[in-house]
């Protein structure tokens, strides 16, 4: 816990492109790893199994597509970084 608290003060320490590096490694790395299982919880509810697999299987095959360069793949990947991005906006839209 006290490593999370310390990444939290480093982030919020750093400005300009560091700051935005930081934010980007943040996003894709819950892009990559918590996205894929939100669309299988959300899948398997809606559409039943996935016919691959389980998760594993399916984080998997996100994995592949995405060293294949599918672009709705990156969309999903880098979800949370345009969710962060417009977060920031409404932020400055509040503020106006």
């Amino acid at each position: 816990m006290s490593t999370l608290r310390q990444f939290w003060r480093h982030y919020r320490r750093t400005s300009g492109a560091r700051h935005e590096l930081l934010a980007l490694a943040l996003s894709l790395g819950l892009g990559v790893v918590v996205m894929p299982a939100l669309v299988w919880i959300m899948g398997s509810w809606k559409l039943g199994p996935y016919a691959n697999g389980g998760p594993l299987a399916l984080w998997r095959d996100f994995i592949v597509a995405l060293f294949h360069g599918s672009v709705p793949y990156w969309l999903v990947a880098l979800g949370p970084y345009f969710g962060l991005w417009l977060l920031r906006a409404a932020r400055i839209a509040v503020h106006r």
